[in-house]
């Protein structure tokens, strides 16, 4: 099973001196040479008030969030990893050296005083980018004197797993330590949206395991997960105004999202500074759609492939159809209620749509540009309606403004994955832009990676 302490143990073998091994390398750190040691005696305060913790202890569950609760469990977390997952660290010293502190002169941290200076509001839990202060500020004194100052709890969360990094173990197996006081950090993130893409349309996650993701994002400070949850190879997302959906479009029963299990993978990620940004990919990459509702959908599953999209099966919608948008009226209806407390995005995708699919569209019969562009603007404007009326905030692959020249608000954000410079020439013409070229990261079979 991987590990917290894998984990770590994996980023600080790269390291030349362990406090290096802190993960992201803070922006200001001074650290000195003294053992310190620690133990579950630990006094911790947050806001004044003494904080009991326990292992494993869990925020209520629902999307009325509490930021004590969450500091609470962001402690729990920590003293979990610092006292059951830790490590001795000996892959970072030389070889055969004596390195470990002597357990007879025992100097010890006494105390952990966090303080949150401002208090949470709702964008905290559901942000747009660069909406929360995700800053903090950690010291740890000679005389064992530790504390943490952020002004949100997100903050406050990263301040915590910045201090667990600074404790081994010991190989006595029942002492653990920091060779490192006194310790002063000042932190704060480079960029506003820093996520991960987690395609589980194609490459079905159990729900566990999309945690398990959501575990290591925020070990590393990560705060967006971008859940790409239907293609055309599996619809996996139960609607119930829809129930055909994931009744025909799932990969076999029982590999399916419930509405319970989206909630959870939600709150899990506010838990923990993750957003979840939920992506169904349309008007293309939707060819799944045509095993429950036939009507809607064009060129499913046609051959030979590479005249219809990028790869089987294909599939998109009809361009020209209103049943298309009564499907997306009770699509929207059922899904944007329940996501919209937990996340400000929607991705609505728009990516690789191919011109030749609306040649089989009875309502089109065309692949020209000057025919479908204004087809597409009419569905774009349409599905981004629906988003903002939600209270969300839309979210797009670049194909809509570099391929198809759409219209979009100011407010999109564009995620630009092919490179060539289209991250520049976006940002330069006033857009809001999120970096995802796929040449330095794909995990599939027909990319090779990059670092």
């Amino acid at each position: 099973m991987w590990s917290k302490a894998k984990a770590l143990l994996a980023i600080a073998a790269f390291a030349l001196t362990p406090v290096d091994a802190i993960w992201p390398v803070p922006k200001k750190i001074s650290t000195g040479d003294k053992v310190l040691f620690i133990d579950q005696s630990l006094d911790i305060t947050y806001n004044g008030d003494f904080m009991p913790y326990t292992y494993k202890f869990q925020p209520d569950a629902g999307s009325k969030f509490n930021s004590k609760q969450i500091v609470q469990a962001g402690v729990s977390r920590a003293l979990q990893a610092i006292f059951n997952d830790n490590f001795v660290p000996w892959k970072l010293r030389e070889r055969n050296s004596d390195f470990e502190p002597d357990l007879q002169k025992k100097q010890w941290v006494k105390s952990l005083k966090i303080v949150q200076t401002e208090e949470d509001d709702k964008s905290t839990f559901k942000p747009l980018a660069g909406e929360v202060d995700e800053s903090y500020s950690l010291t740890l004194s000679e005389k064992g004197e530790a504390s943490i100052k952020a002004k949100s709890s997100t903050g406050i969360l990263h301040g915590l797993e910045t201090f667990l990094q600074l404790f081994f173990k010991h190989s006595s197996g029942t002492s653990w330590y920091t060779p490192h006081a006194p310790v002063t950090i000042q932190d704060a993130p480079e960029y506003p949206h820093r996520g991960i893409l987690l395609d589980v349309a194609r490459s079905f996650f159990e729900v566990e395991h999309i945690k398990r993701t959501i575990d290591a994002m925020s070990w590393s400070k990560l705060n967006r997960l971008h859940l790409h949850i239907t293609d055309s190879q599996s619809w996996p997302l139960e609607i119930p105004a829809l129930p055909k959906l994931a009744e025909k479009g799932a990969y076999r029963k029982g590999l399916t999202y419930s509405p319970e299990d989206l909630a959870g993978i939600y709150e899990y990620g506010v838990h923990r500074g993750v957003e979840v940004i939920m992506e169904i990919d349309m008007p293309g990459h939707i060819g799944v759609v045509e095993l429950a509702y036939k009507d809607l959908i064009v060129a499913y599953n046609e051959k030979p492939y590479q005249w219809w999209c990028k790869e089987p099966p294909c599939g998109a919608f009809r361009m020209n159809s209103t049943d298309v948008y009564d499907f997306l009226d009770t699509l929207f209806e059922d899904l944007f209620p329940r996501i919209s407390p937990y996340s400000a995005y929607f991705h609505a995708g728009g990516d690789e749509l191919n011109h030749n699919d609306s040649m089989l569209d009875p309502g089109v019969r065309s692949n020209k540009t000057e025919v479908l562009a204004p087809l597409l603007q009419k569905f774009v404007d349409y599905t981004h309606g629906k988003i903002r009326d939600a209270g969300l905030t839309p979210f797009v692959w670049e194909e809509m403004i570099t391929e198809w020249n759409m219209t979009l608000g100011k407010d999109v954000v564009i995620q630009s994955w092919l490179g060539n410079g289209a991250v520049k020439a976006m940002a330069e013409a006033g857009h809001k832009v999120i970096d995802s070229d796929y040449n330095f990261w794909v995990s599939n079979d027909s990319v090779f990676w990059k670092t």
